[in-house]
């Protein structure tokens, strides 16, 4: 092609991929070397976004996904994101669970084959098994919370509604741990992220983990899976809440290699469901109280559904938002994004008895981790995130003899030793091995040398066993980014009855961290003031060229009922604001009727007029 009037010539070859970003070295020797040539650049896919479309999805049900409309404050911030630029495109994403209907058509034009398998029937193809009550909606439900496509006038839209969502159909049918291990390492240099919500028995008495083949899936997934950045997994933390039950006696939710997800309800308060323990590293929304709307997403028969719910439903949010940070920086690696979930997660207005302060000033909770997950903090702390030195591990032995456990047993162990390698920490974990008339009577606490004391495990009324624990690994990721240095002491104590006894025959302590002093990065919360300039009441007035004035603050969108605009007709000002819609418009392009772009709920809209009318 040559450009119209000017010296330039853009040449095609095939050896580049079409979007890459670094220089095809073979032709880029070749044109240096050539005397003829004057000047020449590699031509890279640039990100730009239209700056007239409104971010707000024109999906019939958006106005029903309150969690992510700006319907409740705080929300998971999703808009703000997209705002930014970022809907998921390059990132492939898997379900693993029971099918995922493929052929839904708010599912189709995202649905990626190459990330989907049966391992039920042993074939390439995912699509549930239908009949015996319609049972296996499940994969389809959570595939349609990350990838649901937007502004296509079908149902909702996904959290990351430009990514590739593949199913895996594993859960219907005899789950052995060939079976588990198969799914968690399905190309693994494809897949950059695995959701899955399910794991041993929720009833309150069950203490199981992966085994050898799925364990070993696990770390060779954060080691060589996405090129050795790690692939990436997701894992909902549990609905045995009414079994009094802990997910800290759940191995998939408490491996180091696995992001747990908490759940709250609209109004911050727990869901009666949701289980507790200090491997849970951060929280979305699962469901509401207040209206009987609950998650919307794509459910079987190609129909939609409003009444998704459970930790199931929160850890394809979370996994959806982590799409969005891969894409702001694929080269991320499995521990960088545990350290932003943790930055980019606020306790808000999370409902605990037990929020505490670690020993760096960091909120945390046994119920929540961090807190809510906000995806525009999430993406903004991924754009300028430096990676983290490699991972450290120290591992100290602190029980010699078998000891008494009795009413209460401490015991206190010097790390000394460690202070070399670890400056701060990441994942803790406590390997025990012990005797127990009654296990569930026993509660189990970590206490750090930076006064910060983790409960991994309360009491679990139904757990009546006398096995014990057999070489269980407990995690804790509330001494996130702590100096491990100094005394840290074990507590056991029995809240049963007298008569109960046990002996406590190893301990040992593994600290992971780098030689980094993290808490010196600053954290991704204290951005800089966007405001140019703020009236007496402190609102802002103006938000410079790029930002949308809104109710005294600045926004880098227009939130539903609004649309962006010049502030006024003078050349000079280069302001932006949020005005109303219409009344009858949820989404519009300008204030009149005849504007829209979606209506709200029990409203339909009139493609040729523009217009929203009661059906």
């Amino acid at each position: 092609q040559v450009m119209e009037g000017e010296p330039f010539y853009h040449f095609r070859h095939r050896g580049t991929r079409q979007r890459a970003l670094s220089r095809h070295w073979g032709w880029h020797m070749r044109l240096t070397r050539d005397p003829q040539v004057l000047w020449f650049e590699q031509q890279t896919a640039k990100r730009r976004s239209k700056r007239g479309t409104s971010v707000v999805p024109t999906d019939p049900w958006f106005p029903k996904q309150w969690y992510m409309n700006n319907d409740v404050h705080p929300d998971l911030n999703i808009l703000t994101a997209w705002s930014r630029g970022y809907t998921g495109l390059g990132v492939v994403l898997t379900v693993l669970d029971d099918g995922l209907e493929k052929d839904h058509p708010d599912l189709a034009a995202n649905y990626d084959p190459l990330a989907s398998y049966d391992f039920n029937s042993n074939d390439p193809d995912p699509q549930p098994r239908y009949g015996d009550g319609d049972k296996n909606w499940h994969g389809t439900r959570c595939a349609g919370e990350v990838a649901a496509v937007a502004n296509n006038r079908i149902c909702g839209a996904g959290v990351a509604y430009n990514a590739k969502i593949g199913g895996v159909r594993m859960l219907d049918g005899s789950i052995m741990d060939i079976v588990e291990a198969q799914a968690l390492s399905l190309q693994p240099q494809y897949i950059h992220i695995y959701s899955a919500s399910w794991g041993p028995e929720d009833d309150g008495r069950t203490v199981d983990g992966p085994g050898v083949l799925a364990a070993a899936a696990f770390h060779k997934g954060v080691s060589q899976g996405r090129g050795g950045l790690g692939s990436i997994f997701i894992w909902a933390s549990g609905n045995g809440g009414t079994n009094y039950d802990n997910c800290n006696c759940d191995g998939y939710t408490n491996s180091i290699y696995t992001v747990s997800v908490g759940s709250v309800l609209g109004d911050g308060h727990r869901p009666r469901y949701s289980e507790s323990c200090p491997a849970i590293l951060t929280t979305t929304y699962s469901s509401r109280t207040t209206s009987k709307v609950q998650i919307v997403t794509t459910d079987l028969h190609h129909r939609c559904t409003d009444k998704h719910t459970g930790t199931s439903a929160s850890a394809p949010l979370a996994a959806g938002m982590v799409a969005l940070a891969l894409e702001a920086n694929p080269a991320l690696t499995w521990r960088d994004l545990q350290h932003l979930i943790i930055r980019a997660s606020k306790p808000a207005h999370l409902q605990a008895e037990d929020w505490a302060e670690n020993g760096i000033g960091r909120r945390v909770s046994h119920y929540y981790g961090y807190g809510l997950l906000d995806a525009g903090l999430l993406v903004q702390a991924a754009t300028t995130w430096a990676g983290t030195r490699p991972q450290e591990k120290c591992s100290v032995q602190a029980v010699q003899v078998p000891r008494d456990i009795g009413s209460r047993l401490t015991i206190s162990t010097d790390v000394s030793s460690c202070s070399q390698s670890i400056r701060s920490l990441e994942h803790v974990q406590v390997q025990l091995s012990l005797s127990y008339s009654r296990r569930g009577d026993l509660v189990v606490a970590l206490s750090s040398p930076m006064g910060t004391t983790s409960t991994l495990v309360t009491v679990r009324p139904y757990d009546t066993s006398q096995e014990g624990y057999k070489d269980w690994t407990f995690m804790s990721t509330h001494f996130w980014d702590e100096n491990p240095k100094g005394i840290w002491t074990l507590r056991l104590e029995n809240r049963g009855d007298d008569s109960n006894t046990g002996q406590l025959s190893s301990f040992i302590l593994h600290l992971h961290g780098t030689d980094e002093d993290m808490p010196a990065r600053r954290s991704a919360a204290t951005a800089k003031d966007e405001c140019l300039r703020r009236d007496e009441l402190g609102d802002c007035e103006d938000c410079g060229s790029s930002l949308y004035t809104h109710q005294g603050s600045c926004l880098s969108y227009c939130p539903p009922r609004y649309y962006g605009r010049a502030r006024s007709a003078a050349l000079r000002d280069t302001a932006r604001v949020c005005a109303s819609c219409h009344p009858s418009c949820y989404t519009c392009q300008g204030a009149s009727a005849n504007n829209c772009t979606s209506c709200p709920s029990g409203r339909t809209f009139q493609d040729v007029t523009h217009t929203c009318h009661h059906p």
